[in-house]
C-alpha cells in the first residue's frame, strides 16, 4: 500500500489589514490604532470606500517604537 501525503493549505499572507485585524495584531484597541492613524504615525491607504493597512506599516511602525 502506498502512503498518501498529507497537504496543508496555508492561507494566504494578508498584506492589507482591516483596522480591527490590525489592531489585533499590535495588541492594541480600535480605538487607539484609529488614533494613531489620525496623528499619521501608521500608514493606510484608502481603497475605494475602505481602509487598509499595509503589513509593512505595522513592521515600520515597530521598529520606530523599538529604535
Amino acid at each position: 500500500m502506498k502512503k498518501r501525503a498529507v497537504v496543508e493549505e496555508q492561507a494566504p499572507i494578508k498584506l492589507l489589514l482591516t483596522v480591527e485585524e490590525a489592531a489585533q495584531a499590535l495588541g492594541l484597541g480600535r480605538s487607539l490604532l484609529y488614533d494613531l492613524l489620525a496623528r499619521k504615525e501608521i500608514f493606510s491607504v484608502k481603497i475605494g470606500r475602505v481602509r487598509r493597512i499595509p503589513l509593512a506599516a505595522l513592521q515600520a511602525f515597530i521598529e520606530q517604537k523599538i529604535a
